[in-house]
């Protein structure tokens, strides 16, 4: 039995991954966030917030390197180039994310360890591997934090920062006890408020942008021989102390090695806060199976745990696209009227009168059930009053993403090749290119760009 702390043992862990430990359905998979991520990476392009940071980072410099921005296609440092790629891939609400540590691991893992896989010419197996030893890490990082540490910070940017220390140090090659210091100044730079998202603000890509940039250079200064907090989790003055009122340090080694919490992650569908899927998914199913249409509802009543009363509840009238995504009446109301709460419907109709009528006609309230499942399932459930008089009930157990109802490899094609047309970030035969050459990541035998220089 070890005798090591749960910190040292999951620095250990991370430090020592190799490509041949991980199974080869985890490898697939991993090869399957790669791709959803880049989408959501190239969909960031021309979003005001996304490159008001690309422009900050490249103006310290330097003006070229080797890793790739890409909503620029410019090269950079990875420090850079990370910064900008993980708050470009937070944009669109189409990232993945991690139900029971309700975490997005894709967009503060993926922008530092591609950006360092680039500088160093690691091979695809590498990046792999150091991927799948960021979500583990983030993971569980963010389990450990639970519920009460959601309620008022952003799981994504506080565990992020470790994620990315942990797929960063993996790829330096980093020993147990380098990686202990590199989780150690991770922890102590962890951030991420929900304030923004009563006046809107632009904050959201900030926390993945911090997060991926502060887990990099936590592990470039761990191989320099920089020291960190030894026990950074539960020390006296951690992140526990800090952070959350009902930390658990079993969950920080829980089945390391054995339990492959990467392949745990959803995919989304919708363009939205998580938050609102199940409930989405669950007024689908209503008016599929009733043939109901929208001016059939007269009232949605969606059943729910707190954590989405906690982020959508101070979202009543949303004053942006952005903002939208985190109104539970909003999303429903688009998926009523089109079937799905994409990034075009977002655009087009978040507030025109039939979604605000609609909005206005969704409340939601606690519910046991759903609140006793999560985080590790997210149950949506809705009662729909109809204009004539009925009261129909809806209920998902797993929403369209989840690991039992997970999108194919042709879905998650189309999804990618969708966020670039959106965002106009690369055209259609650019984007099938980069995608058919990333199921093929594992052969890579170096890293280099994933979309062509522009000329």
């Amino acid at each position: 039995m070890s005798t090591a702390s749960p910190a040292a043992e999951l620095a250990a862990f991370a430090a020592e991954l190799r490509f041949d430990a991980i199974p080869e359905p985890v490898v697939r998979f991993t090869e399957n966030l790669l791709v959803d991520w880049f989408g959501s990476a190239v969909a960031g392009h021309g979003s005001r917030p996304v490159e008001s940071i690309a422009r900050f980072a490249q103006s310290m410099g330097p003006a070229d390197g080797p890793s790739e921005v890409l909503i620029n296609r410019r090269g950079s440092s990875p420090w850079l180039a990370a910064i900008a790629n993980a708050a470009a891939s937070h944009l669109a609400e189409q990232d993945d994310v991690h139900n029971g540590s309700v975490f997005h691991p894709a967009t503060v893992v993926f922008p530092p360890a591609l950006a360092v896989a680039q500088a160093i010419r690691a091979s695809g197996q590498r990046l792999i591997a150091a991927s799948v030893a960021g979500y583990e890490v983030g993971i569980r990082v963010g389990e450990f934090l639970g519920r009460s540490h959601y309620k008022v910070f952003h799981t994504t940017g506080t565990a992020g920062t470790l994620a990315a220390a942990a797929a960063v140090g993996n790829l330096l090659g980093l020993d147990g006890k380098q990686m202990l210091h590199a989780f150690g100044s991770a922890g102590t730079q962890s951030a991420g408020l929900w304030e923004f998202l009563r006046t809107a603000a632009d904050s959201k890509q900030l926390h993945t942008a911090h997060a991926a940039g502060a887990g990099l250079m936590a592990a470039f200064l761990a191989h320099d021989g920089f020291t960190g907090a030894a026990d950074i989790f539960t020390g006296a003055k951690g992140m526990a102390a800090g952070m959350s009122s009902d930390a658990d340090p079993t969950r920080l080694t829980d089945g390391l090695g054995t339990r492959w919490a990467t392949a745990e992650t959803s995919f989304k569908w919708h363009a939205s806060c998580r938050h609102t899927h199940p409930a989405a998914d669950a007024l689908l199913q209503v008016m599929q199976a009733h043939g109901l249409k929208p001016t059939d509802i007269a009232q949605v009543v969606t059943h729910v745990h707190q954590g989405a009363i906690d982020v959508l509840g101070p979202v009543v009238d949303p004053k942006t696209v952005h903002q939208s995504k985190f109104s539970m009446g909003t999303v429903l109301a688009l998926v009523a009227q089109h079937g799905h709460a994409g990034l075009t419907e977002f655009d087009r109709d978040y507030r025109s009168a039939p979604t605000q009528a609609l909005r206005d006609k969704v409340t939601m309230v606690l519910d046991e059930e759903v609140d006793g499942a999560y985080p590790q399932r997210w149950i949506g459930k809705v009662t729909v009053t109809t204009t004539d008089g009925r009261t129909l009930h809806g209920r998902v157990d797993e929403p369209k993403g989840d690991p039992g109802n997970t999108l194919s490899r042709d879905e998650l094609a189309a999804k990618a090749l969708r966020l670039a047309a959106w965002s106009r970030g690369a055209d259609a035969a650019e984007m099938q290119a980069a995608v058919d050459a990333l199921w093929q990541v594992a052969s890579w035998p170096r890293v280099g760009r994933l979309l062509p220089v522009k000329a």
